[in-house]
């Protein structure tokens, strides 16, 4: 029996349990164990003031390292590009949408919100991009689980709120997104629209079962995202994103770097071929840090 950890919302239920269906259809026993995180605790505080970037994650790596559990499922996204020592990222499932959504009572698309317009989100990634769309927009943060948000918009929290789309969708919310946001104007989070699953260095049992899971393709441009972030050394909080996109069997591979206010915003763009993925995402991350990109993180590293 495989024991997986996971953290008990809505959303990490559903990834953890959709682990455990994919082991069952391969013939493996599965149980799903939630585990609370820091991140669950504090839901008062916006995210890059808490400052912390396993979050999401170090007490459930703490119970596979006690042997607790066999396997942690996670958002890649919240999943630091440094692990603990004795643990690695084991594999991944096929990659869901990537792009961020739109979510509002009263206006149809993003771009044709009004001056004033108060927007929520708990990324500095959507907020620097949101400010830089529209400096006159209010962006403000919010904290809790994908019902609780939505609950807050229709409370009047907010005009519009921008989440992951992945996440709306797995919980059955895909009516209330009013527009997937084109990465033209709001590039993604690294690795976002994908479950990890996280393991023991040397535990081969399980490495044996996860294996057999694990979607190719998807942990390419995990691991080349990864090694984008990791280069520029960023995290949670940091506004950091990477867009890979398919064309005619090449690829394009989008990553940006900005300020927190969105003033000041390194964006670029390169193409090849897709097994060459990793190799262009590091030569991507270098040429943003290279153009103004070290400036935008020493800044933010001393607020």
């Amino acid at each position: 029996m495989l024991k997986i950890g996971t953290r008990g919302s809505k959303l990490a239920l559903y990834q953890a349990n959709l682990v455990k269906q994919r082991l069952e259809e391969k013939g493996f026993s599965a149980e799903v164990i939630a585990i609370k995180t820091k991140g669950d605790i504090i839901l008062d505080v916006p995210l890059s003031k808490i400052g912390d970037k396993g979050l999401f994650t170090k007490e459930i790596e703490e119970c596979l390292l006690r042997n607790e559990v066999d396997l942690a499922v996670h958002s890649l996204k919240d999943l630091p590009t440094t692990l603990p020592e004795g643990l690695k990222l084991g594999a991944v499932l096929e990659r869901a949408e990537r792009c961020d959504a739109f979510v509002s009572l009263k206006h149809p698309v993003l771009t044709e919100m009004p001056m004033g317009s108060v927007i929520a989100t708990s990324s500095l990634r959507r907020k620097s991009q949101l400010l830089m769309i529209n400096p006159a927009w209010r962006v403000i943060d919010i904290r809790g689980n994908v019902g609780t948000r939505l609950e807050k918009l229709k409370e009047g929290y907010c005009d519009a709120l921008i989440m992951a789309a992945a996440g709306l969708t797995r919980l059955g919310y895909e009516k209330e997104i009013r527009e997937i946001i084109p990465p033209e104007y709001m590039i993604p989070a690294v690795s976002q629209g994908i479950i990890a699953i996280e393991n023991r260095q040397g535990d081969e049992v399980t490495d044996k079962a996860i294996q057999q899971i694990n979607h190719e393709a998807t942990w390419m441009e995990a691991a080349a995202e990864r090694a984008f972030l990791r280069a520029l050394e960023g995290g949670c909080q940091v506004p950091i994103g990477c867009y890979i996109k398919h064309i005619d069997g090449e690829i394009k591979i989008s990553g940006f770097v900005s300020s927190v206010d969105g003033r000041e915003f390194i964006h670029k763009t390169k193409k090849g071929r897709f097994e060459d993925v990793l190799a262009i995402s590091l030569e991507l991350a270098g040429e943003i840090y290279e153009s103004g990109g070290k400036k935008i993180l020493e800044d933010i590293r001393k607020m």
